[in-house]
């Protein structure tokens, strides 16, 4: 199956400049929304969104996640929270605590949420919606919006590049997945 990632933004920009509130005051923050066509049946993407396992598969080689309790749940659930430490590459820390709150995870619409934040990212909001894509699959978008202060440019092009590599990980586990199915 040919990779295929679409956009949605206008001029082919998957980042974009917003304001959105803060401590009380209007920020400058980034969206980004990168998206990809992935061989997979929604059911089975859908359940593996919702597991640390694949949070830790696909960013291994970019972000290696410390729970601060010792291990992630196998399982995330709605109305939880996660502090964990993060090391760039593996061995750069980042941030200090890094804090996950999952708002929302939600079955029907196939859409799970977290607020996120840290001593660097005050603000990554990060939204994964899974749809059917017409051709079989799915259509897998990755919506993050980021406040980092006179960082947030910076850390935004760091994380376009650490989401498409997420999604090429997801491709990766898919085409694995269908080759063991054949």
């Amino acid at each position: 199956m040919a990779k295929k990632k679409i956009n949605l933004y206008k001029k082919g920009k998957p980042m974009k400049k917003i304001r959105i509130p803060y401590n009380g005051k209007q920020v400058t923050a980034y969206r980004l929304r990168i998206s990809s066509h992935i061989a997979m049946d929604v059911e089975k993407a859908w359940e593996l969104v919702k597991t640390s396992a694949l949070l830790e598969f696909i960013t291994r080689g970019k972000v290696t996640f410390k729970p601060i309790s010792g291990k992630f749940p196998t399982i995330w659930t709605q109305g939880s929270s996660v502090k964990t430490k993060m090391l760039l590459y593996g061995w750069l820390p980042f941030g200090g605590v890094h804090t996950l709150y999952f708002e929302r995870i939600d079955d029907e619409q196939k859409i799970l949420a977290t607020k996120e934040s840290d001593a660097i990212c005050k603000v990554w909001n990060h939204t994964i919606f899974i749809e059917t894509a017409e051709d079989k699959g799915i259509l897998y978008t990755d919506e993050i919006i980021i406040y980092a202060g006179i960082w947030s440019k910076i850390v935004t092009l760091w994380a376009k590049q650490f989401y498409i590599y997420r999604q090429k990980r997801w491709r990766k586990l898919s085409a694995k997945a269908n080759k063991s199915t054949v």
